[in-house]
C-alpha cells in the first residue's frame, strides 16, 4: 500500500511528511496511524532532538476524511484527533510544524498542538466546520488555548479564510515568512533545538504543555462526543455528500 507519511530522519531532526494527495493530506484512519509510526520511531531514537512536520502538494492538510465520515464512523475519528492532539502535545521532544499552502478544519489541531509552528505569509487557514454543520469541538482543546477569544469567535463562526499573516497575529501560529525565506527560518530554529540537553528539551516542553493536557483531560471525552454527534447528524451527512459531490464534478 503507498505510504502516506515518509519519515526520515539526519542530524538531530526526524521529519514526517504528509503526502495522500488523492484526499489533500485529510486525517484518514491510515494517515493517523503512520503519522503515530513516525513520531513512535522518532521517540525511540536516542540521536533525534526534534520532529519536524510538513507536508507535499500545495494542502498541509485539509482536516478529517470527509469520505470516512460520510459513512458515520466518526466517533472512532473524533477520538483519533482528541488522541493525536494529545500525543503531538505529550510527546518529549519538541515538534516544530512547517505550513504552507492551504491548512484547513481539523489539520489546524496539529498546528496548535505543535511546540512551534512557521507558516509562509501567504499560507491559508480556514475552520470550515462551520459550513457543514458541523463545530471545531475536538480541536478546540488546542486551538482555544492559542487564539484570543475574539479571534475565536471570528474565525469559527464565519469559517472565513485567512492568511499566514493573520494567523500569526491571533497566536494560532508562531511566526509567519516569506514562503521562499520558510526552509531557512525552519532550519535555523532547528539547529537551535537541537543545541538543548534532551533532558531540559523535554521537561520544558512538558511545562509549557502542562495546561493543555489538563484541559484534554478535562474535556477530550465529552467534546469527541460532540463532535462524533454532529458528524452523525442527518444536517451534517447531507452537508458533507453535497461537498464530496461537488469535489467531484
Amino acid at each position: 500500500m503507498t505510504e502516506l507519511v515518509h519519515y526520515a530522519a539526519a542530524d538531530g531532526i526526524a521529519t514526517l511528511t504528509l503526502d495522500s494527495p488523492h484526499n489533500r493530506n485529510a486525517l484518514s484512519r491510515k494517515l493517523v496511524s503512520e503519522f503515530y509510526a513516525g513520531l513512535d520511531q522518532a521517540g525511540a531514537d536516542d540521536s533525534v532532538k526534534v520532529v519536524v512536520v510538513r507536508a507535499e502538494g500545495r494542502t498541509f492538510c485539509s482536516g478529517a476524511d470527509l469520505s470516512e465520515a460520510a459513512d458515520g464512523s466518526m466517533e472512532e475519528g473524533a477520538l483519533a484527533i482528541v488522541a493525536l492532539q494529545r500525543r503531538i502535545v505529550e510527546f518529549p521532544k519538541p515538534v516544530l510544524t512547517r505550513l504552507h499552502g492551504a491548512v484547513r478544519a481539523g489539520g489546524i489541531g496539529i498546528v496548535a498542538a505543535s511546540d512551534i509552528a512557521i507558516s509562509a505569509e501567504d499560507a491559508t487557514y480556514a475552520f470550515t466546520e462551520v459550513k457543514l454543520a458541523l463545530t471545531p469541538a475536538a480541536i478546540s482543546l488546542t486551538v482555544l488555548p492559542r487564539m484570543t477569544d475574539r479571534a475565536a469567535a471570528l474565525t469559527f463562526l464565519t469559517g472565513e479564510t485567512f492568511t499566514g499573516d493573520t494567523a500569526a497575529q491571533m497566536g494560532l501560529v508562531t511566526k509567519a515568512v516569506p514562503e521562499a525565506d520558510l526552509d531557512d527560518t525552519v532550519a535555523a530554529i532547528c539547529a537551535q533545538l537541537v543545541t538543548g540537553h534532551p533532558q531540559g528539551l523535554r521537561e520544558t516542553k512538558a511545562l509549557l504543555g502542562r495546561h493543555l493536557v489538563e484541559n484534554i483531560e478535562a474535556n477530550g471525552a465529552d467534546l469527541s462526543k460532540l463532535s462524533a454527534r454532529l458528524f452523525g447528524s442527518d444536517a451534517a451527512r447531507e452537508a458533507m455528500l453535497a461537498f464530496l459531490s461537488r469535489k467531484k464534478k
